[in-house]
């Protein structure tokens, strides 16, 4: 995907060597916008191989609210390991967690009593009913946790939005706003995942897929200290072997037919892997073989 390609190599190019919370040095650049058109294919990157399974298993997780690592580990996804309490085996800042329970107060100022927000049940009911609302929006980001949180919501919020093509047929788009993006390793996965739950979406409301917009506020690449140290983090050899291979067509997503509403969403984690898998194949990916990072945690 070329889209990423100038991502990396702006980045590389333009951005500035930082300090940051892990301890390991980024290369890093401030809003880089670009968008990708889902009617020219699915956004799975091919100039290294990543993983479709994980990012099914994980945005059914989002989407279903729960902050229970157990559903993925089932599923072999290990990413959300690290930030779990070991106790309880629950992430109580991962996305869905938001998206399908977002605190809000009840009353007045001096009402303490707490209530709870769908976003994603509203915002699909919104669709289907003003399909042009400019108010479709869905946050990850709530202050009383994301200020305390060892790992605030890295994509804070997206918004789904109605467009009309050149055909002046309507076409849904998803715009994601992502205050902290790690280009080697969390952009892949936010390009495929955000777009399957576009894919997700355009299912339940009936309107076909139109773009992805994507904004990077600190867009980084993690890298070696330049007196050497912590080599074993620098993801730039691995980013400027992708710049010279040629990005391959990109595969198309199925959906099954009997994947139609939120509530199908539910059972299926339930399910065995290759059963979940067998609901959204991904046809003609053909990807280089798969680099990797090490994760600054």
């Amino acid at each position: 995907m070329q889209q990423y390609l100038d991502l990396v190599r702006y980045v590389i190019n333009a951005g500035t060597r930082k300090t940051n919370r892990t301890g390991v040095d980024t290369i890093s650049s401030f809003n880089y916008n670009y968008e990708v058109d889902l009617k020219a294919g699915f956004p799975l990157l091919t100039t290294k191989e990543v993983s479709w399974k994980n990012i099914v298993i994980e945005n059914l997780w989002f989407l279903s609210g729960s902050t229970d690592i157990r559903l993925l580990q089932k599923h072999g996804c290990k990413f959300w390991d690290p930030w779990a309490d070991p106790e309880t085996s629950k992430v109580p800042s991962a996305y869905g967690n938001f998206w399908r329970h977002f605190p809000t107060a009840s009353g007045g100022p001096d009402d303490t009593e707490i209530s709870f927000n769908d976003q994603i049940a509203w915002v699909i009911d919104e669709i289907k009913q003003n399909p042009m609302s400019r108010r479709l929006v869905i946050s990850a980001w709530s202050p009383g946790n994301a200020q305390t949180s060892a790992l605030p919501p890295c994509h804070a919020f997206w918004v789904l939005n109605t467009q009309y093509d050149a055909s002046n047929q309507p076409r849904l788009c998803l715009h994601l706003t992502q205050r902290s993006a790690d280009i080697a390793l969390g952009v892949p996965y936010n390009i495929a995942g955000y777009s399957f739950l576009l894919h997700l979406v355009s299912r339940f409301t009936g309107i076909p897929v139109g773009q992805f917009g994507h904004t990077l506020i600190d867009a980084h690449i993690y890298t070696g200290k330049p007196d050497g140290s912590m080599a074993e983090y620098d993801h730039i050899p691995g980013l400027r072997t992708q710049l010279k291979r040629t990005p391959r067509a990109l595969p198309s997503l199925s959906i099954d037919p009997r994947i139609q509403t939120l509530s199908d969403i539910d059972a299926l984690l339930e399910l065995e892997t290759d059963d979940i898998m067998a609901y959204f194949p991904l046809e003609g990916y053909d990807p280089y073989e798969k680099l990797s990072f090490k994760v600054a945690v």
